[in-house]
């Protein structure tokens, strides 16, 4: 990059100036990991808009780290976000408007410059697609007191819901002997994610309505649509991405169970997909697919600044939730007289990534696994292409 377009970049991105950060605490900010070393003050150069800044501090020797502590933050352009470490907490805490105002104008006159890391920008696509739908009204509803999103205040959540072998280990490696359990760190209230009820229960309707409003969450979720969401069907969105992201980067297991849930009730709908919400599940399967391809790189992982990637091997049980939800969902595709094109598009492209990264297998031959049925086959779906 040329000094200029690089001065410019500086001038008009967000900062987040950290001060006093211990050596070895591993700072990161969406999808880029630093682990600090004597020089380090921050990261310059952040574009606007939608941030997840997260970090986990380490013993002395560099080796064991503390649980990681996230936060969104939703910033404008030359904006100066200022932490400074409190040793005692061995947290990143707020500063006074004084001290922050002060601290703006000295990164805006470059006197911390030479210490601040720069935003990468070639990793930006990767976070756009993470978080196109979250913005700042989301963050606002779902964040808890205090905006710090950690698993050291999720020690009872769970406890009760049933688990599978996959979530069974995703338990274990968000609990494991490389988190320090000498941080204390202020209980806080967790996120503010919205109620999914796993069964749908109601007064005064038969056997038989009731179980088929528990075998199509359509009406459920259009209920929660109007109820929660205001009939915005992008704030669900934006509230899948926000749980994912604080599951995978921030480790939080709470958010892996919102995460599930949602994704849970979107698969489980049999009516929306291909009636009355064709354009959202279009959108929901490209946020899972960009979601899975990222959290399934294999080359992402970075053991040793203890920022580990969550989505592991245990993902390729057969009896994970996903698995069984996305095979239900590709035959639900396989069997409707009408689909989407797009939506038909983007499931084909999900199922080929849970295939190649996976190794899952799914039975039913259709368009979906790219092999089209002949045109005098009676029973092939029918692909319409719905406008924008």
């Amino acid at each position: 990059m040329d000094p200029e377009t690089a001065m410019e970049l500086v001038k008009h991105g967000a900062t987040f100036l950290s001060l006093d950060v211990p050596q070895y605490t591993v700072v990161g900010i969406d999808t880029q990991v630093f682990s600090v070393g004597p020089n380090f003050k921050g990261i310059k150069m952040i574009p606007p808009g939608v941030h997840f800044l997260f970090y986990s501090s380490s013993t002395r020797d560099g080796k064991e780290f503390s649980p990681i502590i996230g936060f969104f933050i939703d910033v404008s352009q030359s904006q100066v976000v200022v932490r400074k470490w409190n040793q005692q907490e061995e947290r990143l805490v707020k500063v006074s408007e004084e001290e922050e105002e002060r601290y703006s104008q000295a990164v805006k006159n470059l006197e911390f410059d030479q210490r601040l890391g720069p935003y990468d920008l070639s990793h930006y696509g990767d976070w756009k697609r993470l978080s196109n739908y979250i913005t700042e009204n989301t963050i606002e509803q779902l964040e808890p007191i205090g905006g710090e999103i950690t698993v050291t205040c999720e020690s009872t959540m769970g406890k009760n819901t049933p688990k599978t072998a996959m979530e069974k280990t995703l338990d274990e490696q968000l609990r494991n002997s490389k988190f320090s359990t000498s941080t204390e760190i202020p209980q806080k209230r967790g996120c503010y994610y919205t109620s999914i009820p796993r069964v749908i229960k109601r007064k005064g309707i038969q056997g038989e309505q009731l179980t088929s409003l528990n075998l199509d969450k359509t009406q459920l979720l259009e209920t929660l649509l109007e109820k929660e969401y205001g009939g915005f069907e992008d704030s669900l969105l934006g509230e899948l991405q926000f749980a994912f992201i604080a599951f995978l980067m921030g480790q939080s297991l709470e958010a892996f169970i919102q995460w599930k849930s949602l994704v849970s009730l979107l698969f489980g709908c049999t009516e929306a997909p291909f009636r009355t919400r064709s354009q959202m599940f279009t959108k929901f399967i490209k946020v899972l697919y960009y979601q899975l391809k990222y959290g399934l790189q294999k080359d992402r992982t970075v053991e040793e600044t203890g920022a580990s990637a969550l989505l592991d091997d245990s993902w390729f049980s057969s009896d994970s939730f996903l698995h069984r939800l996305s095979k239900d969902f590709f035959s639900l595709l396989q069997d409707a007289s009408v689909v989407d094109g797009d939506l038909l598009s983007w499931a084909r492209k999900l199922k080929e990534l849970l295939e190649n990264s996976l190794g899952w297998e799914f039975q039913q031959k259709s368009a979906v696994d790219g092999i089209y049925f002949e045109e005098n086959d009676e029973y092939a779906p029918v692909v319409e292409m719905l406008d924008a």
